[in-house]
Formats: structure tokens, C-alpha cells, sequence
């Protein structure tokens, strides 16, 4: 196949979606198709939406999938009409996130014009789905595909899980995110500062997403006289986060919305209970009590409550991190859900 993927910016960009897009990239080459990334600049949401007096769609493809982040650039690129069908993948919409509700209203209504412009949908959960299906209906084909989770290979052992968890001192917690304000880490420095007893953060994820909001944190943590606990480690290539992830105790990443939440599960491939909210879809991830637990956005108090449970009991900590491995055991292979997005495209004729 003769295919093409819009994005913004770079494919290598450090979040959940660039790396769903580049390990499907990967595969499909891995298959002998052939893929163009066509990139279009990082620009305000007002100058995305001027793309439409300008750009149009490549020539010469036998399928076009769009990254629906680029939805502003591409409304009236797909109203024209076009030779190849056109597949938007869904991470989430950005008309889910929190934020004011007038807002939200303008940017539902460029969506649902976005989305009723494609053909058909790769869609990274049920959550998603339900939210696309909830603005444009269910008539158009869908491939449910869940995001790569198996790039640090097989889980820890039980038994290293076990023994780490009934580690005596400090609970040992982790952020792992892009530095923005809807990954919830204003809560999550609210919550440790509660503690009684100190625990360690490590906050892992790009201070350059956000700078303004980066700073403001790094300043929350001094005002919370919590400096000393928290590290801001920017991002890490695999190897080092490898590293930090087999020595912590929990991930925690209370964010307001999430389309899937990539880094639950590859958190639980080193035994670490997760720490979500029951906003989004995080809920197809983390059972609460079990592998983890779901808090409301925004509610450090109950976050707090959670992380002066679990210093106190090890063995809470032992049991739920062992079925933190046990979930993610349970998760596709990428490669058996990249092949079935690639039979998903070839029943567009390609």
C-alpha cells in the first residue's frame, strides 16, 4: 500500500500519540508498505484552522490516515473532493478536555465538521469511540486499536515485584507525562504535601511542552516545602526509564482526561499500581482497589488519603502490584494489533 499519516511537527515527539503514530509507521514499513508523513507546522489552534486556505491533500496515495490532532488543518482539505479514502486516528478529541464551556462548544463544533469529512476511524479505546459516536453516530467502518504497550518487553517477575513492594523506607512514587496542566501533577504536589510520612517523586516527562506551567510547578513543589522530595527529571530515554520504573513502588498520573493512558499499563509491565482518574478511559486500565485506583480530577485530598494507605501497608502495595503485572499480561501485542489496523486499510480497496 501507498500510504500517507498527517501530523504536527515531528513523529518523534515524546507523548502517547506521537508514539502510537511512529510504532504504526514502523509497522506498516515492516509490511513493505510504503508511508509518507506529510508535517505540518505546530502553530496556534487560529493559525491551524488558516491552513485550510492553503493546504491540500497529497496526490498519489492509495490511503491517507490523519492524526485527528491535525483536525483544524484538514477541514476543508477533506471537504474537497479526493482519490483515496481518508482515515482519521483518534487518540481523543480535544473537545473532552477540561477547560471552560463555551470553549469546548466552538472546538465540539470543528470536530464534528473535522469528522464528518473522513471515511472511517482507528480509535484508540471504547472511550474514544463512545465520544466520537456521541457527535457524528456510528454509520462510518471503525477499527477499536489499542496503543503500543510492549516497547520494555516482558513484565518483572512476581517475585521481583513482590520483594520490591515489602521494601522498607520511603514509598517510591512516579509522574511519567509531558509537563502540561491536563496530566493533573499540580494534584499529585498537593497530595504529597499532605504526608505525614516522606516519600520520593519522580517527575519524568518534558518541561518544554508547557514552559510557563513547567516553571509554576517546579515553584508549587518550593511552596509546598517539598522541593527536597521532588525531582523534575525531564524525559529520559527508554534505558534510564527502564531503570526508574523497576525501582519505584506506584505511578501516579491524575490527569483530567485521558483518551487511553499509555503509561498505566507500560508502568504495570514493572509491577506499579497506577494512580488514574474516572475521567476518560482510564477506567479500561485501572481497576480500582485491584491494580490501582481511580481518584476525581483534581482531588488531592483523596490521592493523598491513597499514598498515606500504602506507605503504610506493604502488603497492600505487594498485592496490588502483582495484579498491576497481571493486567498488563492481559493486553494485546502491538504487533497483533497493528496487523489488525493494516487489515482494517485494506478493506478500503488499498
Amino acid at each position: 500500500m501507498n500510504l500517507g499519516l498527517v501530523i504536527y511537527g515531528s513523529l518523534d515527539t515524546l507523548s502517547g500519540g506521537y508514539l502510537y503514530d511512529r510504532k504504526l509507521v514502523e509497522y506498516l514499513r515492516t509490511q513493505g508498505d510504503s508511508v509518507q508523513v506529510i508535517s505540518l507546522p505546530w502553530r496556534s489552534y487560529a493559525a491551524h484552522l488558516g491552513d485550510n486556505l492553503s493546504f491540500r491533500l497529497p496526490p498519489g496515495l492509495d490511503l491517507l490516515i490523519e492524526d485527528e490532532l491535525n483536525h483544524p488543518s484538514l477541514l476543508l482539505a477533506n471537504a474537497r473532493q479526493h482519490a483515496y479514502p481518508v482515515i482519521s486516528l483518534v487518540h481523543h478529541l480535544r473537545c473532552s478536555e477540561q477547560r471552560p464551556g463555551w470553549q469546548n462548544s466552538f472546538y465540539r463544533l470543528v470536530e464534528r465538521q473535522y469528522l464528518r469529512s473522513v471515511d472511517g476511524f482507528i480509535i484508540n479505546s471504547h472511550t474514544t469511540r463512545a465520544v466520537v459516536a456521541g457527535l457524528v453516530g456510528d454509520t462510518l467502518p471503525v477499527q477499536i486499536a489499542y496503543p503500543p504497550t510492549d516497547r520494555f518487553g516482558a513484565a518483572l517477575s512476581p517475585e521481583v515485584v513482590a520483594a520490591r513492594a515489602r521494601h522498607p523506607g520511603p514509598l517510591r512514587v512516579v509522574f511519567l507525562g509531558n509537563v502540561i496542566p491536563r496530566k493533573g501533577l499540580e494534584t499529585l504536589l498537593q497530595a504529597i504535601a499532605l504526608q505525614k510520612t516522606p516519600l520520593e517523586l519522580d517527575v519524568i516527562g518534558s518541561l518544554n511542552s508547557d514552559n510557563v506551567y513547567a516553571r509554576a510547578m517546579q515553584q508549587l513543589s518550593i511552596k509546598l516545602e517539598i522541593e527536597s522530595l521532588t525531582h523534575f527529571l525531564g524525559p529520559l530515554d527508554n534505558g534510564a526509564l527502564a531503570q526508574k520504573l523497576g525501582s519505584a513502588d506506584l505511578l501516579a498520573v491524575p490527569s483530567s482526561y485521558e483518551g487511553f493512558g499509555i503509561v498505566y499499563l507500560e508502568a504495570m509491565a514493572f509491577g506499579l499500581p497506577a494512580i488514574g482518574t474516572t475521567a476518560g478511559a482510564a477506567a479500561e486500565i485501572i481497576s480500582s482497589g485491584e491494580n490501582g485506583w481511580l481518584i476525581p480530577p483534581g482531588d488531592h485530598l483523596s490521592l493523598s488519603a491513597r499514598l498515606t494507605e500504602l506507605q503504610a501497608d506493604r502488603e497492600l502495595l505487594a498485592r496490588v502490584s502483582l495484579n498491576a503485572v497481571q493486567r498488563y499480561q492481559q493486553q494485546p501485542s502491538w504487533n497483533e494489533t497493528a496487523g489488525n489496523i493494516r487489515k482494517f486499510l485494506r478493506k478500503f480497496g488499498c
